[in-house]
């Protein structure tokens, strides 16, 4: 039979998340025909790609499966499967909740997923490989193709730094680095596809370690002056990185390296030493200055996002007034901020938690509103400005107009058509209107 099968794939979370649903695709499709579709009930395959960071991701993982049950029962052929953190952590256990589930495979195995449903076919039987095999899964990835201006190039897996609030190392594994010659050799067939812009991924990519050919191992550093060294690549770009391993060699690629964009986001999750302590981040509050200081005197328009827990367990006044003065003296563009909640199986779950929800949730409002007039002030400062933009999209508020990527990572709406999709143009900021910067093409 050669009917084309339908594929439903629902992506939560990180960018890696959606650098991995973009690899299932490309497995699933080096093997049959396959279309995606936005409609779990017509779908022959349908796929969660599931994150573990949030308090209850597991319930919603386990609700939206409640919703495709049915579909099962009405077509025995329909093949579900779980991917991601939450199956890394669950395992089995989704199985026993949710039976008619045919498949679950951790984000290292994911590469695994055709013998997977080959075997679930075969057999009769549900299964599940949530290994972790290391960098395995590179090696059995088909390479990219893609028409797109820019693409995701995973470089490393995992995390070592374990923070007490966070699962993350024991649904990913520790950090391992791809070899250098495998990121160079993505790169390079991305670009010959016409991708300009680059961009890096990993739990903490700048704890990159990879090996050379000649046996020595290359730090992140000299992986992004590498890559930017390549006459196809115009523009570069990383996340996420952590403040532990933002060390001078990476600064200085900073002022040496002008196809790095100007826009780094840098969690630093609190702003109170005590805190940062408790969470185990590895720094103080004065060490992430001295390092924002340090890039801002190599490339003063650089924009900085950051990552936010508010009410970690015995967070007082005088802890979140610390976050508050330190984003206060960056002068943070956007932040990604979350009251705090437990993850099982972290040490910070077992910590006693007494900051009450109602004092939680004013902290972050008010947290949220400085960063927000912060990011106002940022954008008002850019109208007038010429800014190179990649151009990604049609605007979804006007079909006459497109949508373009700053190097800052901002968005700009501009009228243009869409036979310049994929290029890099120059744009002049006219208006800034709510939160959406406006602009017109500059013609040279």
């Amino acid at each position: 039979m050669n009917r084309i099968a339908k594929l439903y794939i629902k992506t939560y979370g990180c960018q890696m998340n959606e650098y991995d649903t973009e690899k299932m695709v490309d497995v699933l499709r080096a093997g049959t025909q396959l279309e995606l579709t936005e409609r779990p009930e017509e779908a022959d395959i349908i796929l969660f790609n599931t994150c573990s960071v949030r308090e209850k991701a597991q319930e919603k993982v386990f609700s939206d499966l409640g919703r495709v049950g049915p579909l099962k029962k009405l077509r025995p052929d329909l093949l579900i499967g779980v991917g991601g953190c939450v199956a890394s952590q669950e395992g089995d256990v989704i199985i026993k909740r949710a039976p008619y589930v045919d498949v679950v495979f951790g984000p290292q195995t994911l590469h695994r997923l055709p013998e997977l449903i080959a075997a679930r076919r075969d057999s009769g039987q549900p299964q599940v490989d949530i290994s972790f095999p290391e960098i395995e899964k590179f090696d059995h990835l088909p390479a990219a193709q893609t028409s797109a201006g820019s693409a995701f190039v995973a470089i490393m897996e995992g995390c070592s730094k374990y923070c007490t609030f966070c699962v993350v190392p024991y649904t990913r594994g520790d950090e391992v680095s791809r070899p250098f010659a495998d990121v160079m050799k993505d790169v390079a067939e991305l670009v010959a596809q016409g991708v300009g812009e680059i961009t890096l991924l990993g739990q903490n990519v700048n704890a990159y370690l990879g090996e050379h050919e000649d046996g020595d191992s290359v730090d992140f550093a000299f992986l992004l002056q590498a890559i930017a060294a390549l006459d196809g690549v115009q523009r570069l770009r990383f996340t996420t990185s952590h403040p532990k391993e933002m060390t001078q060699r990476l600064i200085d690629v900073y002022a040496s390296t002008p196809k790095l964009v100007s826009h780094l986001h840098l969690p630093v999750q609190s702003g109170s030493d005590r805190v940062l302590a408790a969470m185990k981040r590895g720094y103080t509050a004065l060490e992430y200055k001295s390092i924002i200081r340090k890039l801002r005197a190599v490339r003063p328009d650089l924009v900085l996002t950051s990552d936010f827990i508010v009410g970690f367990p015995g967070e007082t006044e005088q802890d979140f007034e610390a976050t508050i003065k330190l984003i206060e003296d960056v002068g943070f563009d956007m932040s990604f901020s979350f009251v705090y909640s437990p993850r099982p199986g972290t040490p910070a779950a077992e910590m006693p938690d007494e900051v009450t929800p109602e004092v939680k949730a004013a902290r972050l409002k008010r947290l949220q509103e400085l960063v927000n007039r912060q990011s106002h002030a940022v954008a008002q400062g850019m109208v007038g400005s010429v800014q190179r933009v990649l151009v990604e999209n049609v605007s979804r508020r006007d079909a006459q107009e497109l949508a373009g990527r700053l190097d800052n990572n901002r968005t700009v709406n501009f009228a243009g058509s869409t036979g310049m999709l994929g290029r890099f143009v120059d744009v002049r900021i006219t208006a800034l209107e709510h939160h959406t910067l406006r602009g017109e093409m500059v013609t040279l």
